[in-house]
């Protein structure tokens, strides 16, 4: 009987990183193909419905802003806002988010005095042009927002000719 010793046996060849590289590929193909035909088998028993359709919900497009000054952009954003959200009255804020002109004010505004500023501006338009005493006031006045949203315009304008 002959006795092989593992001194005598032939040494195993040296693979190369390609070598190497090859053989894993290979195993990992064959895994992932197991893994595909397992999934397949297994969920082969779930009825599937059709999904239903979902919508997200698109941020309203709000023309670019055309005031490069600081107040008279606030005041765009003002009436951008109640566009968007809705014209309260008696609030500045109601329960389903719509906005008085101060509220829109104070949401777009950076801080309480820039906020402060707009609303005085605001308010020498509704004195000049509307006969308001006080902003809240002649706003909970409206039946509609097209007044306010007029009056938000015009003081943008007015602080943008004022360079505000």
């Amino acid at each position: 009987m002959t006795t092989i010793l593992a001194t005598d046996a032939a040494p195993a060849p040296t693979l190369t990183l390609d070598d190497r590289l090859a053989l894993v590929s290979l195993a990992l193909d064959a895994r992932l193909d197991l893994a595909a035909v397992t999934v397949d088998v297994n969920s082969a028993h779930i009825a599937v419905d059709p999904l239903p359709e979902i919508t997200i919900p698109q941020p309203p497009t709000a023309a670019p802003n055309p005031y490069r000054t600081p107040l008279a952009a606030l005041l765009h954003r003002a009436a951008v806002r109640i566009e968007a959200d809705g014209w309260a009255r008696g609030a500045c804020r109601d329960e389903d988010g719509r906005r008085c002109a101060i509220g829109a004010i104070r949401i777009e505004a950076s801080s309480r005095s820039q906020a402060d500023d707009a609303s005085a501006l605001l308010l020498d338009v509704v004195r000049r042009e509307f006969g308001g005493d006080t902003v809240p006031s002649w706003n909970d006045s409206q039946s509609s927002p097209q007044p306010v949203l007029l009056a938000l315009g015009r003081a943008a304008a007015l602080a943008h000719n004022r360079n505000l």
